[in-house]
């Protein structure tokens, strides 16, 4: 399958097919990128933390393997703790302190809108 755009704008992906980077020690990470949105695959090995961070990005955390706990609010603030396994979904709301913790090795598909630059991960290098 290639990844050229069709006729009608519409453009095939294959997972395997696309490069990973690394953006924090444990995490492997594919990206595709539209216009508004972005779809990250991401590989988190156990003992992978991600410290609170927020973000203007309304996010979808889809855990398809693996168990992760999740802290939603501020740092220094109450928060509260989520733990989400295999077929589970996280909603973040836009600016949303939160936090996460790889419990097991885990696969997870995150759905960013609007495109940024940068995530959480990023912003933990």
């Amino acid at each position: 399958m290639s990844t050229s755009s069709t006729s009608g704008g519409a453009t095939p992906y294959r997972w395997a097919d696309l490069p990973a980077d690394y953006p924090m020690d444990k995490v492997a990470r594919k990206r595709i990128v539209g216009e508004r949105v972005m779809l990250s695959d991401v590989m988190l090995q156990k003992g992978c933390f991600v410290s609170t961070h927020a973000h203007i990005n309304e996010q979808f955390v889809l855990l398809m393997s693996g168990r992760m706990r999740f802290s939603i609010g501020a740092e220094k603030g109450p928060q509260e703790e989520l733990v989400l396994g295999a077929g589970e979904v996280l909603f973040v709301p836009s600016n949303v302190p939160h936090a996460a913790e790889a419990l097991e090795d885990s696969h997870v598909i995150d759905i960013f809108s609007p495109v940024s630059e940068g995530t959480g991960l990023d912003a933990q290098a």
